[in-house]
């Protein structure tokens, strides 16, 4: 797999026929190891080991439905009540992060109404505080620890 703009971790990878598969901690289950794949594993450990945040707030392939269609979003955290409080888009490497992934993840956003957005190709990544007040969001410089976002 593709070298990623992301620490470097170990990962349970395993062999099933042609296909390789990863174990997935947060859905306690081997998924099929795509690129896509490849970076939400990266992403979610980088969250919690370098940004600290709480496995246990955390999910992957969270079902929504949006004007009767049935959607599903790469990953959601959650503050400390449950409620949601960062949505992550994942983009395989060679995938670049256009407008239309972030009118993607706007879109999830209407129903769940997270604080912040995050998308990455595991090269690039970008977060955003949404400000509901002006209907607009800001990017922020770095993504932050878990601490600081439920501060802001």
């Amino acid at each position: 797999m593709q070298q990623l703009n992301l620490p470097d971790y170990q990962f349970n990878i395993k062999k099933e026929g042609e296909s390789l598969l990863i174990f997935d901690a947060l859905r306690r289950r081997w998924v099929t190891l795509t690129p896509e794949e490849w970076v939400r594993q990266h992403f979610v450990r980088f969250l919690i080991e370098e940004r600290h945040f709480p496995a246990a707030l955390m999910n992957n392939e969270i079902s929504l439905v949006q004007n009767g269609i049935k959607r599903r979003c790469d990953s959601l955290v959650a503050d400390h009540n449950g409620n949601p409080l960062v949505i992550v888009e994942y983009k395989a490497p060679t995938i670049a992060i256009t407008q239309k992934t972030f009118d993607q993840i706007v879109r999830y956003n209407m129903v769940l109404r997270a604080k912040y957005l995050i998308v990455s190709n595991g090269i690039k990544h970008y977060c955003c505080k949404v400000d509901y007040e002006r209907n607009s969001y800001d990017f922020m410089q770095d993504i932050p620890c878990y601490n600081q976002l439920i501060q802001i």
